[in-house]
């Protein structure tokens, strides 16, 4: 059932002075999009009629096809609390919808509430906490972002040895002023690194949670004279940063992955899961990880999963089940990134997991060691798999997994594909630092 009629929104916008709305809707890449009409033009959006050229969009329409729809989602408005307070900005995200008013295939919200249907056909709820991890650093003389951080904190640490301890602290009220619950907030392992962690939510309001949220950390990050990067490794020789997703599923309103009496305190269906993400983890990794430079951070020695196992004991599988028993019992894939379009992300997620408990897809055993630390003979004995090296690795298994590409649809899958082939083969035909400072002087 929704919480906001058209009434409410005419009413919260004349009471609060909102001068702006902003209409937005993500790419097939993850980057954020808007359309900005004033209050005047409100009537003419809530009742679907503002149309944008999509043929402007990467991945999204021919120019032969550019005239698209959006249809704001009402129970997604909320006022930006860093706007001026006289003439407020608001914002209500939209779905995506063709000239002749059907639902855009290439449009990930739409891939995401199609996933989201299937599993409530199954009589499934999916809930989804990300764990989103950026870097703050600094800005130059003109106010353009670089690498550079004069900060020295780790795991845990606090000001004033942790720089940006204030800025985090603005982001966390900020969030909490739009509506998030904020759980935790911390700095990471990496110097200039932090992690703020959101509520447990239903997927599509968990998407677009986390579109949400790396807009307002950019926001408030540039208040305080920083950039926010979600870039996965922006610096050599320090760890990346993720977006670990932990997931579970409900049915008649209990946690189905929660069993006392099963192995581990775990149900039938959590170990079909499990399998299910393990069988299409290789295509998945296209879409979880999805920039030639999220494979950076996918290197041993920086604590990001490579290896396609699972465990309950320890963090350096791909795939964890975190202590929690009973209604927070849930399933951690700790590869994403947050370069990753998040509808994307848990539409394959879902899927997959989906696929599992279908087909009753067994798991191998959990690991219990530190699999950094085996022997390649003991992996292999096991059957323990890495993920691909690569975006091209990445891209080729994609191609390979025709379930996956169901779950994106072909428009999506072949736009998709196509984008991504190309910035692997930009990027291969680059000619980088490292290889003039160790070739140019010897050859």
């Amino acid at each position: 059932m929704s919480r906001y009629t058209k009434q409410d929104i005419f009413n919260m916008v004349e009471e609060e002075d909102v001068e702006f709305i902003r209409l937005q809707f993500t790419d097939m890449f993850g980057t954020l999009k808007n359309v900005a009409i004033t209050s005047s033009q409100l009537e003419k959006a809530l009742s679907n009629e503002c149309m944008f050229d999509g043929s402007s969009i990467e991945g999204f329409v021919r120019i032969e096809e550019s005239d698209m729809y959006l249809y704001p989602d009402l129970d997604t408005f909320v006022i930006f609390p860093w706007r001026p307070q006289q003439g407020k900005v608001a914002r209500i995200i939209c779905d995506v919808y063709t000239s002749d008013r059907k639902p855009f295939e290439g449009d990930p919200r739409y891939i995401l509430k199609k996933a989201v249907e299937d599993a409530t056909q199954m009589g499934y709820r999916f809930d989804v906490g990300p764990e989103c991890e950026f870097f703050l650093f600094n800005q130059d003389e003109d106010g353009q972002p670089t690498t550079i951080s004069t900060e020295r904190a780790g795991y845990f640490d606090l000001g004033p040895i942790d720089l940006g301890e204030n800025a985090r602290r603005d982001m966390v009220l900020t969030l909490e002023d739009m509506g998030y619950e904020i759980e935790a907030s911390h700095h990471e392992v990496a110097p200039a690194q932090h992690e703020i962690d959101f509520r447990y939510d239903e997927a599509v309001k968990t998407a677009d949670n986390i579109m949400t949220f790396k807009l307002a950390v950019k926001t408030i990050a540039k208040r305080h004279g920083m950039f926010a990067s979600f870039m996965p490794k922006p610096k050599f020789g320090i760890n990346g940063s993720g977006m670990h997703v932990n997931m579970s599923l409900c049915k008649d309103g209990k946690n189905i992955f929660d069993d006392p009496d099963g192995e581990l305190g775990l149900s039938k269906e959590a170990y079909w899961f499990i399998g299910g993400l393990m069988k299409h983890m290789k295509g998945m990794a296209a879409i979880t990880n999805p920039l030639v430079n999220s494979y950076k951070r996918l290197v041993p020695g920086y604590e990001a999963p490579i290896y396609i196992a699972w465990s309950v004991t320890n963090r350096s599988p791909l795939i964890r089940i975190p202590v929690t028993r009973g209604e927070g019992t849930r399933v951690e894939l700790r590869c994403p990134d947050s370069a990753a379009n998040p509808y994307l992300t848990l539409a394959v997620c879902l899927q997959a997991g989906l696929d599992g408990i279908r087909n009753q897809i067994e798991p191998p055993a959990a690991v219990t060691e530190n699999v950094f630390e085996m022997r390649m003979s003991q992996k292999n004995k096991l059957g323990i798999e890495e993920l691909p090296a690569d975006l091209g690795e990445a891209l080729a298994e994609f191609e390979k997994d025709e379930y996956l590409q169901n779950v994106l649809g072909r428009h999506a899958t072949e736009k998709y594909i196509e984008a991504k082939k190309s910035e692997w083969a930009d990027y291969r035909a680059q000619v980088s630092d490292w290889e003039i400072n160790n070739y140019l002087y010897k050859i």
